[in-house]
């Protein structure tokens, strides 16, 4: 088990990025084969300092050890967790509405609790829908926002390549600021983007201080019907334009974390620490070629 004592004596910390306004997060479902644990240790290790915790990883650690010993965990190793795993079925039709808004109430009190003020909501919709659906998904978000806000937790929707529902950009920034709701906000990823029906001038859409939170990946070069949910890239392995969609994000002043979310096995299975170290050199040479390091 890494200490702090350890940690603050490491070779990463020396090498550790400048502050940035825009830090290098990694999302746990990078590191899905490894334990809540053993994530963070390997990020903290290579000189990460931000997170995107998800619960599958959290919660075997929470039922066996604690939320105080989570927290306390991310603290040791000058760990802050910016977001985390949310929930689905939350903005479409849905006959499991009902649990889901259960599950909701759930994440928001736990990650309260352990300091994290949002949460990633993907709209993973396959059904056909009418207008009408989108009108009513006014008020299904307007409800999310009403149970999550007393946690002071941003439930953050997410168009997902794919999604029938909410698959592109202008759907989801259009539906939000119909929602109007201080704790619901979009969630900018770079994967969907690209690889979804988005267009780069839709970018032009998004106002100043509008995307709530970031996800940072790459698109191989491979024809895009063989693209699925799982075919993400490092930071400057692939063929997208990263560095002309980081400046459209600056331009529209997100100031905030950019979380690699990636699911290639031999990065899942991986050691953390090695996965991080290859993600962070890779994504901050982009950075520093976008002006962003």
């Amino acid at each position: 088990m890494i200490t702090r004592r350890t940690l603050l004596h490491s070779p990463a910390l020396a090498l550790a990025s400048p502050a940035s306004k825009w830090p290098l997060c990694l999302h746990q479902t990078t590191s899905a084969g490894s334990t809540f644990r053993q994530s963070l240790e390997g990020y903290a290790k290579a000189g990460i300092r931000h997170v995107e915790i998800i619960p599958p990883q959290l919660d075997p650690f929470v039922d066996k050890e604690g939320l105080p010993a989570a927290k306390r965990l991310l603290s040791d190793l000058g760990m802050k967790a910016v977001s985390s795993g949310g929930v689905r079925g939350l903005v479409e039709p849905n006959p499991e509405r009902a649990k889901a808004l259960v599950e909701l109430k759930f994440r928001a009190e736990r990650l309260a609790a352990l300091g994290v003020d949002r949460m990633v909501c993907p709209c993973a919709a396959t059904g056909k829908y009418t207008l009408d659906d989108y009108k009513r998904a006014v008020g299904r978000l307007r409800e999310v926002g009403e149970i999550v806000k007393p946690f002071g937790v941003t439930a953050m929707v997410e168009f997902m390549r794919g999604s029938t529902f909410v698959g592109c950009l202008p759907t989801s920034l259009n539906l939000l600021r119909e929602v109007n709701h201080p704790f619901v906000k979009p969630i900018f990823d770079f994967y969907h983007f690209r690889a979804g029906l988005s267009k780069m001038e839709d970018l032009d859409m998004i106002r100043p201080g509008e995307i709530h939170h970031v996800h940072f990946q790459d698109v191989p070069d491979i024809p895009r019907e063989l693209l699925d949910n799982a075919t993400r890239d490092i930071p400057g392995d692939g063929v997208s334009p990263l560095v002309k969609i980081l400046h459209a994000i600056r331009k529209a002043r997100y100031e905030g974390p950019l979380s690699v979310e990636l699911f290639y096995p031999r990065l899942q299975k991986g050691d953390p620490y090695e996965v991080a170290m290859e993600i962070r050199q890779k994504s901050e040479k982009v950075l520093r070629g976008a002006g962003m390091l």
